[in-house]
């Protein structure tokens, strides 16, 4: 099992930039609008609407609307006059000085987290590299003040619509679960027959297998539809690019965190129409 576990999503995570430029913790300040009545947490997406910043939902895509990823406020607390900093924006707090910190660097790398639906967490896989994504908007976490949106695992052959927000860069190795081996059987198109599995495959799981040598062959792609452990077959986004050798041993790798960028046409900053 991989250290640390990751058992839920938290937003949009700054890494660096693109390139390999470190991200050095820079942000810009905008303003929030008086009273703006919606909990905006750390790691959400954000848009300007009329000079004031807003939380958006981001599902399919919203072109040229968003302006960053929220990480952070600062207002005067309204009850006792004193200077706050808070990891989220508690929605009606009724501030005229509230500024927000944002990411707003378009080319900004971030860590985020898969899941199937809401917030279970599912997979990312290598052959989504280059892919596009749906996100998940979850309301955040209260407590932490964290935000649970995430990256909806792909369940289609290849991710290419241009109006998804997000674009793969990488998998996280660090957090990747080694789920086990199969035996390969037979494959039908892209359902593959196989020994039983030895564990659950959540969707977006990494499919490979071992050459004679031992060496690794990735196949280029992922499992499509969760299947339980001791299921015999199971469903890839599309035939391997290698094809899978007579009684190859497929592995499962599970990668709960991806990282990405927002896609261009869907910052701001890159989109020649203004926001109104």
């Amino acid at each position: 099992m991989a250290y640390p576990t990751v058992d839920k999503p938290y937003g949009l995570k700054p890494i660096n930039l693109i390139g390999g430029q470190v991200f050095a913790g820079s942000t810009r300040m905008y303003n929030i609008t008086y009273a703006y009545a919606t909990d905006i947490f750390y790691g959400d997406f954000v848009a300007l609407v009329r000079g004031n910043l807003e939380r958006i939902s981001v599902t399919d895509g919203t072109a040229g609307t968003l302006v960053g990823i929220f990480l952070g406020c600062t207002y005067t607390d309204p009850t006792t006059k004193q200077k706050r900093f808070s990891q989220y924006w508690p929605a009606s707090t009724a501030a005229g000085d509230a500024l927000a910190y944002i990411c707003d660097d378009p080319d900004t790398v971030f860590q985020a987290a898969v899941c199937s639906a809401t917030t279970a967490i599912a997979s990312g896989a290598r052959a989504m590299i280059g892919q596009n994504l749906k996100c998940l908007n979850n309301t955040g976490n209260l407590n932490t003040g964290n935000s649970l949106n995430a990256l909806q695992a792909s369940s289609t052959s290849p991710g290419t619509t241009s109006s998804f927000p997000i674009r793969v860069i990488g998998v996280v190795p660090e957090t990747a679960v080694s789920l086990g081996t199969a035996t390969y059987s037979s494959i039908s198109t892209a359902d593959v027959t196989c020994s039983a599995l030895p564990f659950a495959l959540p969707v977006g799981t990494d499919v490979g297998s071992l050459a004679s040598n031992g060496q690794y062959i990735p196949s280029g792609s992922f499992v499509v539809s969760a299947a339980s452990a001791g299921a015999t077959t199971f469903s890839l986004n599309q035939a391997p690019l290698v094809a899978f050798a007579a009684s190859a041993t497929l592995v499962f790798t599970q990668y709960p965190e991806l990282l990405v960028k927002l896609n261009f046409g869907q910052h701001e900053y890159y989109a020649a129409t203004a926001t109104a």
